[in-house]
């Protein structure tokens, strides 16, 4: 087994390009470093300097080395594609010139994460459907023939890929030498998965972990109240692997059976964190994961 540790923006309480509830990006970096991480992502396009001298002496003055980053995008309608290819295309170029291996993408929400508006169908009918499936495979495409990359799939909380049957689907329909998965065990429990079950049954799609847990009875109490999910976060419905409902020792142990030989990115949301809080949760994080043999 040969797991690569990482950690993310996300992680500091990251969402956005710029935001001055956000950990300025000069602390995250040093903080990341503190922690005890050696990989990290880019965040949000725009978080970290998009100059690439810049990004390049910044990260190789810390001794960091980058994972990937993710773009978020409406994957289902045709008319949104120029800003998502920017989007693409502006990551893309930096990741490949830092020797990064993978694009993150993530549909857009269908909800207003701060209000619980609903700003699109739940769930997509069949064309849509079968157009977010094409525009994930024109993304995984292009990544890979224009900057060499993987591109990993992200289930995310409250887009049209979260729950099993939807991952299931996407992976049955596109082409594995050019979509692979990225399971958040985090999001995965969050909507009544088994990250454990399906690590098991879909490892060899899974070159990519976001690591992180949830607090089952926040969980709870959100759906119950319909609490909007960005109001959820900041409630600490996400919580570090070592406090929360996802079984983190039998995760390793299948990590080990299948001699798991990829990154794992802790990536636990807390939009938005006081500057003070995210670095003892990350020291703690690090030093819980290395105790239970994942890295």
């Amino acid at each position: 087994m040969a797991i690569k540790i990482g950690s993310a923006p996300d992680s500091w309480g990251v969402w956005f390009p710029s935001n001055p509830q956000q950990t300025p990006w000069s602390r995250f970096l040093d903080e990341i470093v503190e922690a005890g991480y050696t990989w990290t992502e880019l965040g949000p396009y725009g978080y970290l300097p998009t100059d690439l001298p810049t990004l390049r002496a910044e990260l190789n003055q810390r001794g960091l080395q980058v994972s990937g980053t993710f773009a978020m995008g409406n994957l289902e309608e045709p008319d949104k594609w120029p800003a998502l290819e920017r989007q693409v295309l502006g990551a893309g170029e930096l990741l490949a010139a830092l020797d990064a291996k993978y694009l993150v993408l993530i549909d857009d929400a269908y909800t207003d994460l701060f209000t619980s508006q609903l700003l699109a169908p739940r769930r997509l009918d069949g064309d849509a459907w079968q157009r977010l499936v094409a525009t994930t495979q024109r993304v995984g495409e292009l990544v890979r023939k224009q900057f060499g990359l993987t591109l990993v799939f992200h289930p995310h909380a409250e887009t049209h890929v979260e729950y099993e049957d939807q991952i299931e689907a996407l992976l049955a329909q596109t082409d594995p030498a050019t979509v692979a998965l990225c399971l958040d065990t985090g999001h995965h429990a969050y909507r009544g998965g088994d990250p454990v079950a399906f690590m098991q049954r879909h490892h060899e799609r899974i070159p990519y972990l976001h690591i992180k847990s949830v607090d089952r009875a926040v969980q709870q109490r959100v759906e119950a109240e319909k609490i909007p999910f960005a109001l959820a976060v900041k409630d600490d419905m996400f919580v570090e692997p070592s406090k929360g409902a996802v079984d983190f020792f039998a995760f390793r142990d299948v990590l080990q059976a299948i001699n798991f030989d990829g990154w794992a990115i802790v990536e636990q949301d807390m939009y938005p964190a006081p500057f003070d809080k995210p670095l003892p949760i990350a020291k703690r994080t690090r030093a819980y994961l290395r105790e239970i043999g994942i890295g």
